[in-house]
């Protein structure tokens, strides 16, 4: 039973880290409440690979 609420409350902070990245970093606004954890996201995001614009379209098109 301990252990499924720890696991469920590792779901709760993963999935509260994820909605507070769409609402303030991915947009390029400050949090309002803790600045360094959107500092903290827009670091590990410019780490992160991504695709550009032109590498994730279907070249078919």
């Amino acid at each position: 039973m301990l252990l499924i609420g720890l696991a469920m409350l590792v779901i709760l902070v993963i999935s509260g880290l994820v909605v507070a990245y769409v609402a303030f970093p991915h947009r390029d606004k400050e949090m309002p409440h803790a600045p360094w954890l959107g500092d903290a996201m827009n670091k590990a995001t410019d780490a992160l690979p991504t695709l550009d614009e032109d590498e994730g379209t279907d070249p078919k098109r």
